[in-house]
């Protein structure tokens, strides 16, 4: 199974839409691209984990979270993403299809070493939304088929005997 590492922060601010949201809310950027990877990673089938940095947070203590198959990582104190990502990456090794989401470059070339795909935020952001769209597109789709109305199964004299009954009120 494709395991894709992302850079939570570093995603929010590259993707146009997180990078409104976060001008007003934080919280509501996190939430927003967790949703996206939710989705994203239900649909491609892989596991998904996004790391936020929380070296500046004075004592915090690394914390996780799982939403579907999203882990959401908050570093400990003292410790960023990238440490984090390189860390995970170097264990996995070469055992699985491991993807890294971020536009550090620096970063890029690191996990690219050990094993890793790595993919800009930017690429990733519109890979997230071809597959939002092919989402949105088979979801319609299926309620167009699903969509039955009594009157489609209805022969067409009973159909008018109603119609009669309806205008007589």
């Amino acid at each position: 199974m494709r395991i894709i590492f992302v850079d939570g922060y570093n995603v929010i601010n590259s993707w146009p839409n997180l990078k409104k949201i976060k001008d007003y809310s934080f919280e509501g950027a996190r939430q927003s691209l967790i949703d996206s990877l939710v989705n994203y990673g239900s649909y491609m089938d892989c596991r998904i984990i996004v790391v936020f940095d929380a070296h500046m947070v004075s004592g915090a203590l690394e914390n996780k979270e799982r939403m579907g198959n999203v882990l959401i990582v908050f570093t400990k104190d003292g410790e960023t993403a990238d440490s984090y990502i390189e860390r995970s990456v170097n264990n996995i090794g070469r055992k699985t299809e491991v993807f890294v989401v971020t536009s550090d470059s620096l970063e890029q070339q690191t996990v690219f070493q050990r094993g890793a795909v790595r993919m800009s935020s930017l690429e990733f952001y519109h890979e997230v939304l071809k597959t939002e769209k092919i989402i949105t597109n088979k979801a319609d789709k299926l309620k167009l088929i699903r969509r039955h109305k009594l009157e489609d199964s209805l022969e067409d004299e009973v159909k008018e005997k109603l119609e009669k009954i309806r205008r007589d009120r």
